[in-house]
């Protein structure tokens, strides 16, 4: 593989062009980035691996030079940088570098880079072969197939969820722009973020399947409804005998499940912090191991990740691992909550009415002006969850045509709008005058919400968008009263 070295510091350029060498590599070690620029110009590299910070042209600009040049777009670039500056790293991968390494220059972790790097040039010449044969043979016949295709991918698109995305909204079109992106780089990990009830699993299987031509596997685990101590099997999976009460043959895990595919790890924020170590050697090394095994397994999954909460406060209140922050939030998708995409909300209220329609369930198929200002003045506390709950509910309670204001009944836990409405009009319930015990009220909230799932933890906790270790301590609490 031919491959371009970047690098201001004497010692470090020969040191690594030795080892690039005798690693079987055909080398051409540059001092600062406009000599390699220049050099690319001339004679374009496979790979380019860049310090960032480096005299007459940075690395970055280096890399920006070369994602710009059409020539060189099957030249991939990796960078070295300082614990320091990984911020800028983070910031290049999004620009489209592959990788980034820190220095000094771990040669295993750049051994394995290469080798992922060489297998990528392999997969890409190869199907670019297939590809011209497959449009030399395929022709006419494609077109004749186009309107089955569009009818198959509906179908499959219905049946994993993604047709529930609705883009009406210039925020939502924006967002599903990046996640094609990040879509097309499996080893990249994702991670989205949002309040509860926006649909982050609906936009993790949306980067996973796009318009439903995957085939591969979506593996979803919620890191919240899972006992701790059980978490590491649930992941890795464990060997015969590796502890008591297991499948005396042993059992794979979620990641082998997963394999070829993408791996969903719904509320990573309640991860337990060694967990989250292992994770990390996991995106970084491609490799793990059973519980009680020593035979290494090679990762070969997407890691998606979600979470409610932001991990920059958890980072420094509760110990989430700020490296394993800095790889996942590389690919980041923030999906805003609906009160901050007005313009997408009635689009997305017909879709759920429309699916009833289908189904035959309801004569509804058109809202009346009063009935569009509540909903879209609304502030919607709960998401697109809580509307989709309001439309059901409005479906099951009424037989019209015409969708009217008295049709639509909000969540009584979240309640009308919070503080606020549109106009500056103060909403919610009346205040006593004399005290009001919150306390109390919220152990209220909890107890109905447990009865609501008949008992069942895990899913008040979802509902409620809490932790159940949060959902235990308010049990605890109830027993006393």
């Amino acid at each position: 593989m031919k491959v371009l070295l970047a690098e201001d510091s004497r010692e470090s350029r020969e040191s690594l062009t030795r080892f690039l060498t005798r690693s079987g590599h055909e080398v051409t070690s540059c001092e600062d980035g406009l000599e390699a620029w220049r050099t690319l110009q001339k004679d374009p590299h496979s790979l380019v691996l860049t310090d960032i910070q480096m005299p007459r042209l940075s690395g970055q600009d280096l890399l920006a030079r070369i994602k710009g040049d059409e020539s060189l777009k099957n030249t991939e670039v990796v960078l070295f940088t300082g614990f320091g500056n990984i911020g800028s790293a983070v910031e290049a991968m999004q620009n489209g570098a592959l990788d980034y390494l820190l220095k000094p220059i771990n040669v295993e972790e750049l051994t394995l880079l290469l080798e992922r790097v060489e297998s990528m040039m392999t997969l890409r010449t190869e199907h670019h072969q297939l590809r011209e044969h497959f449009d030399e043979k395929v022709g006419e016949a494609t077109r004749e197939l186009e309107s089955e295709l569009a009818t198959t991918r509906e179908a499959i698109a219905r049946l994993i969820g993604t047709q529930d995305i609705v883009v009406h909204s210039a925020a939502m079109q924006q967002l599903l722009r990046t996640a094609e992106r990040l879509r097309a780089k499996p080893d990249l990990p994702v991670l989205i973020v949002g309040e509860t009830g926006t649909g982050k699993e609906l936009m993790a299987r949306f980067v996973h399947y796009g318009d439903g031509t995957v085939t591969t596997p979506f593996v979803a685990i919620n890191c919240a409804a899972i006992n701790p101590n059980m978490f590491e099997s649930e992941l890795f999976g464990y060997e015969a005998g590796a502890f008591t009460g297991g499948n005396p043959k042993g059992q794979p895990g979620k990641l082998e499940a997963a394999d070829g595919g993408s791996l969903f790890l719904d509320e990573i924020s309640e991860m337990s912090p060694d967990l989250q170590a292992k994770l990390l050697r996991v995106i970084q090394e491609r490799e793990y191991y059973r519980v009680g095994g020593v035979t290494r397994l090679k990762a070969n999954v997407r890691i998606i990740a979600a979470t409610n909460r932001e991990l920059e406060d958890l980072i420094e209140r509760s110990g989430f691992r700020r490296d394993l922050y800095y790889r996942l939030n590389v690919g980041l998708l923030k999906v805003p909550p609906l009160r901050e995409r007005p313009d997408g909300i009635m689009a997305i209220a017909q879709r759920f009415v429309q699916d009833h329609l289908d189904e035959g369930r309801t004569r509804f198929t058109s809202f009346s002006d009063e009935a569009i200002n509540k909903l879209v003045n609304y502030d919607w506390p709960g998401n697109v969850r809580e509307l989709r709950n309001v439309i059901d509910r409005m479906v099951l309670l009424y037989d019209d045509e015409v969708v009217r204001p008295d049709h639509l009944e909000f969540d009584e836990l979240t309640g009308p709008q919070s503080t606020l409405d549109k106009a500056g009009g103060e909403l919610g319930p009346p205040l006593p005058s004399d005290q009001f015990d919150l306390d109390n009220h919220v152990l209220d909230i909890v107890e109905k919400a447990l009865e609501q799932h008949e008992g069942n933890r895990s899913k008040t906790a979802r509902y409620l968008g809490i932790s159940r270790a949060a959902l235990y301590t308010y049990l605890k609490h109830l027993e006393k009263r």
